[in-house]
């Protein structure tokens, strides 16, 4: 069962914030993860666990009139877990001013997510998609098929064009471009506009170390004899990732080589660390 929206969680029942203000040493989430708890369910995690079950508890406490305020937590054989370090929780009763400072708070982390723009919709783009979807990402999927599009999950963007590597000029800086078209030619031309950029966090293709070779032969073809250009697409070609997902793992199955990207994308597009739900004039109210 998914995930209700944050907005229909806070409007079915009362709720408290669980919010982590510290963390020290080795713990489950970091200082700025949240949950809230209602009478009856809960939305979000920080971190499961006996750690978890004691804020719920007491969570629901304050729900009924009692409770802590505060709880500093020691995740040591105490409580049943071994992460060694410390974290700090707040519970504060959901107001409407603390509601609209989670929906904003929403809003903003889906606005500061990466992009990443799949070129190519078909079995390991669409895999590679439904894979991303979950993750703080911001995914489109690229495409000159239209047919290729009909199949992509709710919340990816689709765009359908005839020219593929125009797309390039709008994935914005520290975002991704992932070559996965049924096209070599087309991969090439894609490649080449987004290591012709230098602000992007990751450009990968599909392939094998052989397309590799060949896209670096095309790209020496394509600068000409001129020293300066060669020098140009052999620093382009140290930035390109071919092929994706590495080498360790030998399974080809699309659903193997998303789980793999997904990880290098993660490795390479960081997303922004979360910050404290409630803002000083709220917490001063």
């Amino acid at each position: 069962m998914s995930q209700p929206s944050l907005s229909a969680f806070l409007a079915r029942s009362r709720s408290v914030l669980v919010d982590v203000t510290e963390a020290k040493g080795s713990t489950p989430r970091e200082a700025g993860t949240y949950m809230l708890v209602g009478d009856k369910a809960i939305w979000g995690t920080i971190g499961g666990g006996q750690f978890e079950y004691m804020a719920i508890d007491n969570a629901r406490a304050v729900l009924k009139g009692g409770g802590e305020a505060a709880m500093n937590i020691p995740l040591g054989p105490e409580i049943g877990q071994c992460c060694g370090g410390r974290t700090s929780l707040r519970f504060t009763l959901v107001t409407p001013q603390i509601a609209e400072a989670l929906e904003h708070r929403l809003e903003r982390e889906r606005d500061e997510r990466p992009a990443v723009f799949l070129f190519g919709a078909g079995h390991v783009g669409l895999a590679l998609a439904k894979a991303l979807l979950p993750l703080p990402y911001a995914v489109t999927v690229v495409e000159t098929r239209r047919e290729a599009l009909e199949d992509l999950p709710v919340g990816v963007t689709p765009r359908l064009t005839a020219m593929p590597e125009a797309s390039v000029d709008d994935i914005p800086p520290g975002g991704a471009a992932v070559i996965l078209t049924h096209d070599h030619a087309l991969d090439f031309l894609i490649a080449e506009r987004a290591l012709a950029r230098d602000d992007l966090g990751y450009v990968g293709m599909i392939g094998s170390a052989t397309k590799r070779a060949t896209f670096s032969h095309w790209l020496d073809r394509q600068n000409g004899e001129n020293t300066a250009q060669r020098e140009s697409a052999a620093i382009m070609m140290s930035r390109l990732i071919l092929p994706i997902g590495g080498s360790t793992v030998r399974d080809k199955r699309p659903e193997v080589i998303a789980a793999l990207v997904a990880a290098e994308l993660l490795h390479h597009l960081p997303f922004p660390a979360p910050k404290a739900v409630l803002e000083r004039q709220i917490a001063a109210d």
